[in-house]
């Protein structure tokens, strides 16, 4: 049986312009009118919507490269996003208005207890599944301390992440994860556990050619 892969992808910020526009009760356009039904949307679409290039590719590239382990049904699909007070869940969870009202009154910072709690205790959920051979992998920026901080707590030297993140802002993250999608091309992983988590700007990524 081949090993699993798990990502974890780090949350997007609901006090920007997007956010507010979702807040909005005039609002109509689909992704707004969808939270407002009690069937919501999938919480990878919201934080896509949220924040763009960054998480559109954080998402993509999770979903095209994870390997889940079926027969657990929280990890069955393999990508779970960071959320501000319910740990992790699934990117295909339905949320609607009223989680991301929650969502917005938590601060994500590792010393609130609100947010690090459930993060704590879903990440030993997922170490208490790893086989020796299985990867978690987290698509976020290693240099933040609020997110890191409890996980490593929990994953030590388990928690890995792509070391082509290092010295890249979020742009370069999410275009660069989009093009390896395309390319089917997976990015190498290594622990963020003594890594360097900040580094010299690469260069910028060459433009994409039109397709012929």
């Amino acid at each position: 049986m081949a090993s699993a892969r798990i990502f974890l992808l780090s949350p997007a910020r609901l006090d920007g312009k997007r956010g507010a526009l979702l807040f909005n009760p005039g609002a109509t356009f689909p992704m707004a009118a969808g939270l407002r039904t009690p069937e919501g949307m999938p919480i990878g679409h919201v934080y896509r919507f949220l924040s763009g290039l960054y998480f559109r590719g954080k998402l993509a590239y999770a979903e095209r490269f994870a390997r889940p382990r079926g027969e657990n049904p929280a990890l069955g699909a393999g990508v779970l996003v960071i959320t501000p007070s319910r740990g992790l869940v699934p990117a295909a969870m339905r949320v609607c208005l009223e989680h991301l009202d929650e969502f917005s009154q938590i601060d994500i910072h590792h010393k609130h207890e609100s947010f690090r709690k459930p993060l704590v205790r879903d990440a030993k959920m997922i170490l208490d599944t790893l086989g020796p051979d299985d990867e978690i992998v987290l698509l976020g920026s290693v240099a933040s301390v609020k997110y890191v901080d409890p996980l490593l707590e929990v994953l030590g030297d388990r928690l890995l992440f792509p070391k082509d993140f290092v010295g890249r802002g979020d742009m370069s993250r999410g275009g660069l994860m989009l093009r390896c999608v395309q390319s089917g091309t997976e990015l190498p992983y290594i622990p963020v556990l003594g890594a360097t988590r900040r580094g010299t700007r690469p260069p910028k990524l060459e433009p994409r050619r039109a397709k012929d």
